[in-house]
């Protein structure tokens, strides 16, 4: 899966709205991949690892006080919510990037580290497939999309 569309951008943090998911890691995946990926990285077989293109929701029900974490943080964590996070590569777990830019601060990372594990949910988005040989998603508000995913 490509790198760049993945990534936490500054701009678009510091504009108050990401507006899709973000690219994380795992350091044991399975060998198996589902759509929206395109290869696997694993080097098991086993179903309790995730495979390559396994997409994570942040629970709406999730809270962090703005005491703990700041607009930056808060931006980020709607973006959980609302797109999710998508396993990309192999690496350290639960691990997202953001661009290179100077200036991130620690402390904007440091308050994201507070985020559980737990507090994520697998989502199957198998629905929102156009064909299993492309990364092309069916979009919001159409007829299409609707009868795939069996909303009314």
């Amino acid at each position: 899966m490509p790198i760049l569309p993945g990534l936490v951008n500054y701009d678009e943090v510091m504009s108050g709205h990401i507006d899709h998911a973000i690219r994380m890691t795992a350091e044991t995946t399975d060998t198996r991949y589902v759509w929206p990926a395109r290869h696997e990285a694993g080097s098991v077989r086993n179903a309790a690892y995730p495979p390559m293109g396994a997409r994570f929701r942040l629970s709406a029900r999730f809270h962090l006080p703005r005491s703990r974490c700041a607009r930056a943080c808060q931006v980020v964590i709607q973006a959980m919510k609302t797109y999710g996070l998508i396993l990309a590569d192999n690496g350290s777990n639960w691990f997202f990037g953001g661009t290179t830019d100077r200036r991130w601060k620690y402390t904007m990372v440091d308050q994201l580290k507070q985020i559980p594990a737990r507090a994520f949910q697998a989502i199957d988005e198998s629905c929102l497939m156009v064909s299993p040989n492309s990364g092309q998603a069916l979009q919001p508000g159409t007829a299409a999309r609707t009868r795939a995913c069996g909303h009314r």
